[in-house]
């Protein structure tokens, strides 16, 4: 969070000026009604920047919203932020003005001590990897939001436009360990597609996605019900967590 929210703190503020970070910890009360009261720890970012209008900050935490030029930004910076804080049970309130900055303050529900060892809930956050990942998906801007997360978490990412394409690049690369396909793709599906490369690795690990719920899938008989199964569109965190559990299944 504080990566991406000082990035675009730097972007806001080409000729330099200030950023500031803080931390803290407050009690909510009833004064907010869409924060249970309580404890927090407060995160606060703050740049000098050139701030933003109010149809711009209406927009901010929607993936592939921008205000970069072409080829500068993905959009998917804020989405992440917006994304973590959901995840935590906390809320990101943001204060701007046109020619004067900009503040996100951002704040987590507080704990009174660390969970005890051995605990066997998932974890909040996915663990990284370093398996490699073929990544089929038809949708020009959903494939490259897909890449960035799966590098985020340390995976190294192979990607394909269609199952015609994943097929060469499965023969031009060493073998993936996980194949993240989108379910109906022009001229070869998902599962057509995923069937012909286990052929040549019997081991590889299947995740399919589509916008289909997971129970439509199966009635409409795209996958079965032992599939693997993301249902678009899913968040950075969804998907990296379900990438961990696939792979983490085959050991």
């Amino acid at each position: 969070m504080v990566l991406n929210l000082a990035v675009n703190a730097r972007d806001a503020m080409p000729t330099g000026e200030r950023l500031t970070i803080e931390t803290r910890a407050v009690r909510v009360g009833n004064e907010d009604p869409e924060a249970r009261p309580g404890y927090y720890a407060e995160l606060a970012v703050t740049d000098t920047g050139h701030g933003m209008t109010d149809e711009v900050k209406a927009r901010l935490f929607g993936p592939f919203f921008t205000t970069k030029e072409l080829g500068k930004g993905t959009g998917l910076g804020l989405a992440v932020v917006h994304g973590v804080v959901a995840q935590g049970g906390g809320h990101v309130r943001v204060y701007s003005e046109v020619g004067v900055g900009t503040t996100f303050r951002i704040r987590l529900p507080a704990v009174e001590a660390a969970p005890e060892p051995g605990l066997k809930d998932a974890p909040l956050v996915p663990g990284c990897g370093t398996e490699r990942v073929l990544l089929v998906e038809d949708d020009e801007r959903v494939r490259r939001f897909a890449r960035i997360v799966l590098e985020s978490y340390g995976y190294t990412v192979l990607e394909a436009r269609h199952g015609r394409d994943a097929l060469q690049a499965a023969d031009q690369n060493p073998p993936a360990d996980l194949l993240l396909t989108d379910v109906v793709m022009p001229e070869m599906g998902g599962r057509e597609l995923a069937e012909a490369l286990r052929v040549r690795s019997p081991g590889l690990r299947v995740l399919y996605a589509s916008g289909y719920t997971d129970d439509a899938a199966v009635r409409h008989g795209i996958v079965s019900a032992d599939d693997a199964f993301l249902q678009k569109p899913y968040t950075p965190l969804a998907l990296a967590r379900k990438a961990r559990e696939v792979l983490d299944a085959a050991r």
